[in-house]
């Protein structure tokens, strides 16, 4: 039997290349902004690290767990810590880089403080996280989503710039993305009570794991070649808007 990977990260497995593309997509979005010394929180599996790597000076990534296979490089360090706090000296980063990471921190505010706290002046915070409108379920693993707007108001009580764009996807991506609504659908009817909103966070996660990739995995066999066909230039990044699958903004110090 195949592998369960945890919800709670984007993997290279077949039935995640809906979420594994657009994923991919912000990390070469903001591979053609950032330079200098760059500071990356949340590695994941590694694979943004090979995006980003390239363009830095010095990148450094952290996470609270070291991934198995670490990008190489001359210019990439890793270090392992939960955030924040973040393990670096004030003004110590020309560009900070964290994907689908806030929604899954207590303490937001103290994490963008943070964030701000490291930058150089006139340096760049360029974040994803899920856009809550269009999620299809209660995902545990997040201790809250954001809409655009709660977004945007954390980042500006510290930063003195907020730029709001948004991930967003073709015919063949929203095509997906109603198949998996209706897969979801038949899945949460039965949930009457509304349980997945009312039960702690850490009685979900487990169950949350095991559907969500049964269901991936079903999705994949019904429908393959949908699946599989879908590349990053499928996804696009343009203002801000209520249907954009995740947020990507970038904040100035």
């Amino acid at each position: 039997m195949a592998k369960l990977t945890t919800a709670e990260r984007v993997s290279r497995e077949q039935s995640d290349n809906y979420v594994f593309q657009r994923s991919v997509l912000a990390y070469h979005k903001a591979a053609e902004i950032i330079s200098g010394n760059v500071l990356e929180i949340g590695t994941g599996e590694g694979y943004g690290a090979e995006i980003l790597a390239p363009h830095a000076t010095r990148f450094i990534t952290i996470d609270k767990t070291t991934p198995e296979n670490l990008y190489q490089a001359a210019n990439v360090e890793f270090a392992e810590a939960a955030v924040p706090p973040i393990p670096a000296a004030n003004n110590s980063f020309d560009y900070v880089v964290s994907f689908q990471v806030i929604e899954h921190i207590k303490r937001d505010f103290d994490f963008v403080r943070e964030v701000h706290r490291v930058l150089k002046p006139g340096g760049k915070f360029i974040v994803t996280t899920p856009n809550a409108p269009m999620s299809l379920t209660r995902n545990p693993w997040h201790v809250r989503e954001y809409r655009p707007e709660e977004l945007t108001n954390i980042l500006e009580c510290h930063f003195s710039s907020v730029e709001s764009c948004g991930v967003f996807g073709n015919e063949k991506v929203m095509e997906y993305y109603e198949k998996n609504r209706r897969s979801v659908h038949r899945i949460t009817r039965f949930d009457v009570l509304r349980l997945q909103y009312i039960l702690p966070r850490f009685m979900l996660q487990l169950p949350y794991d095991l559907l969500n990739r049964l269901n991936r995995r079903r999705l994949l066999k019904k429908n393959r070649e949908l699946t599989t066909s879908i590349k990053m230039d499928d996804y696009y990044i343009a203002p801000v808007a209520h249907d954009c699958f995740d947020l990507f903004y970038v904040a100035t110090k």
